[in-house]
């Protein structure tokens, strides 16, 4: 199997993370260069694939100058910076690895889908929820009949109390106009997800959604602009000190503290929450994305499918519900539970999604991601890929839709 060079745009959790790919399997692939406009994540990726100093890079622009220095790239910029990037390194011939979402606008989306069909590279998106265990387990059971025909399905996406805190209030996905809507940011995994489940071409749809809790005028009554100075910071439950002190309690180093700061110690964590957007009151924040969404879809035969995000839960796996002709389904992303409709009888059927890789985010699927954009490449097969750019641009068309829907309160017509 040929060894696959790799450069990463972008040092952040994602980048750095399928990164770590190349660590795991080193006869398999190597990162040979990185661009990253921040100093200390540029340093440590740097450092952690022992990159030689003329492959470093702070823009990616400068690496898409360079002559051709890998096979593929992977592009970890922030969801408003993947449309460039992603149309240069195809038109030069890299094959291209992309974090969700493809892009904050259907037009970019079928820009990056234009340019990644006419080189003929070998492109994939990271709806990483496709190469789950959990995933590929349930289409083979029902692409074999097990409930029948689906009729319809139920998704829950339980985003999680504090991630929605984290990521979504105070963090980078917080104002559409620094990232996108919430649905896109967020939710473009579930779609896509409910999409290769059924199978068929969406129809129509209609969603509900808006920001309900994480306002200024929720804001209790004696509260301040941080939590490190906060009379009432002891009884919040979305208290930024009880949250990231939580994850320092428990040793851990990686996401969501290394967002913070690139050097994870307690002395810089509570820096952070001092200084920086991490540690802001969530009733005081620049947030406008929604914090639950219900989404309605119809499919080409009548079937139909809903999804509800909310951030009001705790942080647990998705859980889905399938209803067949024949039966019906109920999990919760690693168990599949069966009712037969012919029996009257109850089977428990487990995916084993443990994955004890270092990549072993979203119940594998990212080490199955990367597993099958590595070996696509090496053995020039496209087929290993599930979530190449047509089937992207088809499921994001349906999250461009579901906002459209939810902001002008009409159904859609796709």
């Amino acid at each position: 199997m040929k060894k696959i060079e790799l450069l990463v745009i972008g040092a952040g959790s994602r980048g750095t993370g399928y990164a770590e790919y190349a660590l795991e399997h080193p006869e398999q692939a190597t990162v040979v260069g990185v661009a990253e406009p921040r100093a200390e994540y540029r340093k440590q990726l740097a450092e952690k694939h022992n990159l030689p100093a003329e492959n470093i890079f702070t823009d990616w622009q400068e690496l898409a100058e360079q002559p051709k220095l890998a096979d593929a790239v992977i592009i970890a910029t922030p969801d408003a910076e993947h449309a460039a990037p992603a149309i240069a390194f195809a038109k030069k011939g890299y094959h291209i690895l992309l974090e969700k979402p493809m892009a904050t606008s259907e037009q970019e989306c079928k820009s990056i889908t234009d340019a990644a069909m006419e080189s003929g590279i070998i492109f994939s998106v990271c709806h990483v929820l496709r190469y789950t265990a959990f995933t590929r387990k349930l289409k083979e059971l029902l692409d074999g009949g097990l409930i029948g025909d689906i009729v319809s399905l139920q998704a829950l996406e339980p985003v999680g109390y504090w991630h929605q805190a984290h990521s979504f209030v105070r963090g980078n996905w917080r104002n559409e106009a620094g990232s996108s809507f919430m649905l896109l940011a967020k939710c473009c995994h579930d779609l896509d997800w409910i999409s290769h489940i059924m199978d068929l071409p969406c129809t129509a749809i209609h969603s509900f959604g808006s920001l309900i809790h994480f306002r200024k005028e929720e804001q209790p009554e004696g509260a301040t602009e941080r939590c490190v100075d906060c009379t009432i910071e002891p009884t919040c439950p979305y208290s930024a000190k009880k949250i990231y002190s939580h994850f320092l309690e428990k040793g851990l180093k990686g996401w969501p503290l290394d967002v913070l700061t690139s050097d994870v110690t307690e002395e810089n964590i509570a820096e952070a929450l001092r200084t920086g957007p991490y540690g802001r009151c969530v009733y005081a924040c620049d947030n406008d994305v929604v914090d639950h969404q219900i989404v309605n879809m119809q499919f080409d035969g009548g079937q139909t499918a809903s999804l509800t995000m909310t951030a009001f839960t705790q942080a647990a796996a998705r859980k889905t519900r399938i209803f067949g002709t024949k039966g019906e389904l109920d999990c919760d992303s690693s168990t599949i539970r069966h009712f037969d409709f012919l029996t009257d009888q109850w089977e428990t059927i487990e995916t084993d999604p443990v994955d004890h890789s270092i990549l072993g985010g979203h119940g594998g699927g990212d080490y199955g991601l990367m597993k099958a954009f590595i070996g696509a490449i090496a053995d020039n097969d496209p087929s290993l890929i599930l979530s190449g750019p047509a089937e992207t641009l088809e499921s994001h068309r349906m999250v461009f839709a579901a906002e459209v829907a939810r902001r002008e309160e009409r159904v859609i017509r796709i």
